[in-house]
C-alpha cells in the first residue's frame, strides 16, 4: 500500500496548488508556519493558535490538505520509510503532537513553538466548529467506537455537526467496503475528515483517499478516538510537560507498545543528539 499511497498523494497535489473551487491558497508566513527539521521530519512550528488558523484559511479557501499530527513514532516511521517521510513531509500541516518535537524547535529558535497533540487539536476544532460551521466526518477505532465518539463530542459540544461514520477493518478497505466509504461521504461531503487508525497507517490511507474522498481536509488523529471516549486513559499534564506521554500509553498497552518505545526512544535519543550536536545531517527531502 505505500507505494501506492504515495504515487496518489503525489497526483492529488495537497491545499496549495489543488484548491477545489480554484481560489489561492495564501503564501504569507503566517499561513505557511516555518519547518522544523526532526530528523528528516518538517514539524511545522506552531501553537495551537497557529494550527488553527493554518486549518481555518484551508477551509475557507475551498481546500484540500492533510495533517499529521507526528511524534517521536512518527519521526523513526519516517527514518525507516521514505514514503512515510514524503507524506508528512507534503503535509499542509504537521503539528508537534510530541513533546520532544516542541524541544528541538525551540532549541533551534522556535520560541513560540509548543506541544499541540492529535487530541487536543481535534477537541479545539470541533469547539470552534460549532460557530464555524465546519462538518466532521470520523474514520477509525474498533467496532462501535467511532459513533461512540459521535456522541460525545455531540455531548460536549452542543450543535456541533458530526455527519458520518466509518469503522474500517484492520486491513486494506475491499472494494465492496472502499465503495461504501466514497459513497457515505460524497452524501456528505465534510469539510473535515478525522482519521484513528494509527500511524503510520493513518498516514498512508489520507495519502491513498485525499484525492477521491469528497472532503477538504483531512486529520490523523491517532488514539484520540479512544482517549474522547474513555477506553484510554489521557496523559496529566505534567506527564506530558516532563515528555513521558509514551511512557504513560506504555503502562497502558505495554504488551502491544513496549517494543516499539524500547527501539523508538532511544534511537531516537541517539539521532537527536548527533543531529543536535551537527554530527549527522538528516535531510528533509
Amino acid at each position: 500500500m505505500r507505494c501506492r499511497c504515495l504515487k496518489n498523494f503525489a497526483m492529488s497535489t495537497l491545499a496549495r496548488s489543488a484548491p477545489r473551487s480554484g481560489a489561492l491558497i495564501p503564501q504569507d508566513e503566517s499561513f505557511r508556519p516555518k519547518r522544523v527539521n526532526v530528523l528528516g521530519v518538517g514539524v511545522h512550528a506552531v501553537n495551537m493558535d497557529d494550527a488553527l488558523r493554518v486549518l481555518r484559511i484551508a477551509i475557507q479557501c475551498d481546500s484540500k490538505g492533510l495533517i499529521c499530527a507526528t511524534s517521536v513514532h512518527g519521526v523513526m516511521e519516517s527514518q525507516r520509510d521514505p514514503c512515510i517521510r514524503s507524506i508528512i513531509n507534503n503535509s499542509l500541516l504537521t503539528i508537534p503532537d510530541g513533546r520532544p518535537m516542541m524541544w528541538v524547535g525551540q532549541l533551534t529558535g522556535h520560541r513560540r513553538m509548543t506541544q499541540v497533540t492529535g487530541p487536543d487539536f481535534m477537541l479545539a476544532v470541533c469547539k470552534a466548529s460549532v460557530q464555524l460551521g465546519y462538518t466532521h466526518f470520523l474514520y477509525g477505532g474498533k467496532p462501535g467506537i467511532a459513533e461512540e465518539l459521535k456522541q460525545c463530542l455531540e455531548r460536549k459540544f452542543s450543535g456541533i455537526r458530526v455527519v458520518g461514520t466509518y469503522t474500517p477493518p484492520f486491513r486494506p478497505l475491499s472494494h465492496v467496503e472502499e465503495q461504501e466509504l466514497l459513497d457515505r461521504v460524497s452524501d456528505s461531503r465534510p469539510d473535515i475528515i478525522w482519521v484513528g487508525i494509527s500511524t503510520p497507517r493513518q498516514e498512508c490511507f489520507m495519502a491513498e483517499y485525499l484525492h477521491r474522498l469528497d472532503t477538504k481536509i483531512m486529520v490523523g488523529v491517532g488514539a484520540a478516538f479512544d482517549l474522547h471516549t474513555g477506553h484510554l486513559k489521557d496523559s496529566p499534564q505534567w506527564v506530558k510537560a516532563a515528555g513521558l506521554q509514551w511512557f504513560h500509553r506504555l503502562l497502558q498497552e505495554p504488551a502491544r507498545l513496549w517494543k516499539r518505545y524500547l527501539v523508538n526512544v532511544t534511537t531516537f535519543l541517539w539521532n537527536i543528539t548527533l543531529q543536535m550536536l551537527r554530527l549527522k545531517t538528516f535531510n528533509t527531502a
